[in-house]
């Protein structure tokens, strides 16, 4: 996976806890019986965490102070394996938000930050020249905390460099992000930049205006319960909301910059990243305080399209797991399968399967075929206990997807030889194994058919 490059106001995110059960005598503010102090990386930090559980490589940029706090930081990113570059400032004291909460309600928020960040600039975009030189997409998460102060010139070596320059803006002044592929605005942001629209036609108006005006490619607004509208100078897509309730909106922005960021790098088209954005920020919203979305839990919608599950593989690669993959029509589940597909599993940590579209099974298979629709088979697979994630593919062999996702073990079904399984080769070139496993006598599709069990 590409490294990505991560540069704003980083900041730590501190939540006291405990139980509010009286009043206070002196003024009409409740009690807080203090239990439980928890520390998360915020900001910037949070954006490149959100990177980090997809499995990209991260580097992160941007200002601490010299304290506990950024130890406390350093430690929690290092521990998923981000590269800290820290411009450490001895004149003032790592930014810090406290939020008080009680039966996980937020009672109170004390903000700990100069009005001024004072570091030393020159420094910080030496860092910013040198990294774009090996991070082919680089994200500025502005905060307006004052690192980003010299965001022009920062974005000019990253454009230089060739990269991907995606940027979580914040105040009035959008011109400072001229020169950047994408800006990632909540609704309410853009509104204060460009003024309150009464109509969808007038929201992409305005917009394409806004983009033109301040020479930025793209915009990928957040709406909350809306969704996200992607808009550029020529096009526009919506996007629907995930989210099945929300609780805490807390840094669902930089999980959606964070994933988009990821996705982007991959390969996978903007409004595919953007699907897999919106899942993500689904999650998130659902749990308290600054929160991130990990591979695990985007799993569980297992029926992916191609560009999803080069994400999730790579994340799954990034975590040390091994990759089994097959591939199949699978007209009709039966026993064979199931045992088939159990001892394929058994050969790794995910198992991946590759389905023949329609129109693949008909060549293959003859007009009468198939039976059931792709979409039944892949929903029935998916269900299977044993079975990660399921993905199509309109060919007659998957030759170029396993070329794509180079799996760790390629397994196959029947009395085939191993040079003669299709993708064996590109799977063999990248250090990969081909397992052959034999059918369950008795079991086939075909058969099933030719007996007249349907």
């Amino acid at each position: 996976m590409n490294k990505i490059l991560v540069v704003g106001d980083i900041m730590l995110d501190r939540t006291w806890s405990g139980d509010a059960l009286r009043i206070s005598p002196e003024a009409p503010v409740p009690i807080v019986h203090f239990k439980n102090q928890e520390d998360r990386p915020g900001g910037a930090a949070n954006v490149a965490l959100n990177m980090a559980r997809l499995g990209a490589q991260v580097v992160l940029v941007g200002v601490v102070g010299e304290d506990s706090e950024a130890e406390i930081l350093r430690n929690k990113l290092e521990a998923v394996g981000i590269l800290c570059e820290f411009i450490i400032s001895e004149q003032q004291k790592t930014i810090c938000k406290l939020r008080i909460l009680s039966q996980r309600q937020q009672l109170l928020r004390i903000d700990f930050e100069e009005e001024v960040l004072k570091f030393d600039r020159v420094k910080l975009l030496d860092c910013v020249k040198r990294y774009v030189q090996s991070c082919p997409v680089v994200v500025f998460s502005d905060y307006n905390k004052g690192s980003l102060v010299d965001i022009e010139q920062s974005i000019e070596h990253a454009k230089k460099a060739g990269c991907l320059v995606l940027v979580d803006p914040k105040g009035c002044d959008y011109q400072k992000y001229a020169g950047a592929d994408m800006i990632t605005p909540n609704l309410s942001e853009f509104h204060a930049v460009a003024g309150s629209t009464n109509s969808e036609t007038e929201l992409r108006e305005k917009a394409r205006n806004f983009l033109k005006k301040n020479k930025i490619k793209t915009m990928l607004l957040t709406r909350r319960e809306a969704g996200v509208t992607i808009i550029d100078s020529q096009t526009h897509e919506s996007l629907s909301a995930k989210a099945k309730e929300v609780f805490d909106v807390t840094g669902a922005g930089d999980t959606v910059i964070a994933t988009v960021a990821t996705a982007l790098g991959l390969g996978m088209s903007l409004s595919k990243a953007t699907e897999l954005a919106m899942r993500a920020a689904g999650i998130v919203v659902g749990k308290l305080g600054t929160a991130t979305v990990s591979l695990a839990e985007l799993m569980i919608h297992h029926v992916v399209s191609e560009d999803e599950l080069v994400v999730l593989l790579e994340s799954a690669k990034a975590n040390k797991e091994r990759i089994v993959m097959t591939n199949g029509c699978f007209d009709l589940l039966h026993a064979g399968h199931i045992a088939y597909l159990n001892q394929a599993k058994a050969l790794g940590d995910r198992l991946v399967i590759a389905v023949n579209s329609d129109d693949s099974v008909r060549a293959l298979k003859g007009p009468s075929r198939p039976i059931n629709q792709l979409q039944d088979r892949m929903d029935l697979l998916a269900a299977l206990k044993c079975v990660d994630w399921v993905v199509s593919f309109s060919e007659t062999t998957p030759e170029r997807l396993y070329r794509r996702l180079q799996p760790d073990v390629l397994v196959k079904g029947g009395d085939y030889e191993k040079g003669q399984v299709v993708g064996a080769d590109s799977v063999l070139a990248a250090g990969g194994e081909v397992c052959i496993l034999p059918f369950l006598p008795g079991h086939s599709t075909s058969a099933m058919i030719e007996r007249g069990i349907l």
